[in-house]
């Protein structure tokens, strides 16, 4: 399955200034298996190095940095030649090691002409707990996200459907196959992103095979809790995770620990969150009590929302029918405004936006505020149906002066009143 972050690191490996890439994400987002693709499409070979496997692999980094001797160690185990700027090197789960990951800043140093990727999908938590000695400035990160509707529709062999989403949202035209998109949209929210599942629905189209792609993917979530964790702590992370489904059901989605469970507090939780948030199981999406460029310094770091980073594993965690997903209901309506929410979140996310949300003394909410590269700072209202009258949208742009605003919908393309209307299934055009 084609994935976007392959231009990311073909542009690596072309790049001048290439030094050792990092990529972090979330189990089973795909890093490995993108890399591998990656190695056989642009290089003589692949040399792979798992470094949970073993402990004689991670002795090879103990003795020292030399890297001409780890190279020759690492092509002993490999059975194959490490040639200069031709071979792919991947060490993947790089977070078992921390001399390994300390070990890419002397590759970047005294050996650029090696070509480095490092995957570890608790890298972000290893860091934090371990208070590793990172490589500050001496490698390349890049994130990887679930598949994104747009890889959704390509995995299906759908990207003329793709294309022609762009060409509307570029244009502001109705677009004709408006219907045949929505049907996609929802399967994709009840399918989700993440690599593995997808698969077994192309290969079945049986939603109980998704259904036990999406729940045991779930369990080595779980699982992976007590990794970097004292026992007390997974229950603290297993426990405010379980409540992401019950935040979300709530009129307000502002995240409340006494939802997690009676008399909690915010400093016995911060932890747990932060981990789900490093993990990439989560997205948090922060209030700002001014819509003003720059946004990160409006910051209120107390009030935040949390989504799941998969509609998919959402979907399993809520245990709702497929049906309910899949056809024009008005049963569940609260539950579709969450996990609309959640979606377009996620859709935001993979973009590359950081994500925000806007509220004035409980009588104005703006779902999310986006700031785009060249620093407008951008609302986006989104509604589950086609029902889109709302007051806050047009409270926020005259309070800030806003010029452009963005209304995502199950309504078609339009443009009025210097609000873009988004169909739900073009949110990942945005980026244009």
């Amino acid at each position: 399955m084609e994935r976007k972050i392959e231009k990311a690191i073909l542009d690596w490996k072309n790049s001048v200034r290439r030094m050792p890439l990092i990529i972090k994400g979330a189990r089973q987002t795909g890093k490995t298996y993108t890399a591998l693709m990656a190695g056989k499409k642009y290089y003589k070979n692949t040399v792979y190095f798992n470094m949970e496997d073993s402990q004689e692999l991670v002795s090879i980094f103990e003795k020292d940095f030399d890297t001409d001797r780890i190279i020759a160690e690492l092509s002993i185990r490999s059975g194959e030649t490490i040639f200069k700027n031709e071979t792919l090197i991947i060490f993947d789960e790089i977070q078992a090691s921390e001399r390994a990951l300390l070990s890419l800043k002397y590759f970047c140093e005294k050996a650029p002409e090696y070509h480095i990727i490092a995957a570890g999908s608790l890298l972000g938590v290893a860091l934090n707990r371990e208070k590793y000695s990172f490589p500050v400035g001496k490698v390349n990160m890049i994130n990887m996200y679930p598949m994104d509707f747009e890889e959704f529709l390509w995995a299906l062999g759908r990207r003329d459907l793709a294309d022609m989403i762009r060409e509307h949202y570029l244009s502001n035209e109705m677009f004709s196959l408006h219907d045949t998109a929505m049907k996609y949209y929802r399967t994709y929210l009840l399918v989700g992103g993440m690599p593995r599942v997808v698969l077994d629905y192309i290969e079945t189209n049986d939603y109980n095979f998704v259904t036990a792609s999406q729940k045991s993917l779930n369990d080595s979530y779980i699982a992976d809790m007590a990794k970097y964790a004292t026992a007390n702590e997974t229950t603290k992370i297993m426990n405010a995770y379980n409540s992401i489904p019950a935040q979300l059901s709530k009129e307000n989605r502002k995240f409340q620990y006494r939802v997690i469970k009676s008399g909690a507090r915010a400093y016995e939780y911060e932890t747990p969150i932060e981990w789900l948030n490093a993990s990439g199981v989560i997205n948090k999406c922060v209030k700002v009590k001014d819509g003003k460029m720059p946004l990160s310094i409006f910051v209120e770091n107390e009030s935040f929302k949390i989504y799941m980073a998969d509609t998919g594993i959402l979907c399993s965690k809520f245990s709702i029918p497929p049906k309910m997903i899949l056809t024009e209901t008005n049963t569940f309506d609260n539950f579709k405004g969450a996990l609309t929410e959640n979606y377009i979140a996620s859709a935001l996310r993979t973009i590359g936006y950081d994500l925000y949300y806007w509220e004035a003394n409980g009588k104005a909410e703006v779902d999310f505020v986006i700031q785009s590269s060249e620093g407008e700072v951008i609302p986006v209202e989104v509604k589950a149906a086609d029902n889109v009258r709302a007051k806050s949208l047009g409270v926020f742009m005259k309070k800030y002066s806003i010029e452009k605003a963005l209304r995502i919908s199950s309504k078609n393309f339009g443009f009025e009143n210097n609000i873009k209307s988004v169909p739900l299934y073009a949110a990942f055009a945005i980026d244009e």
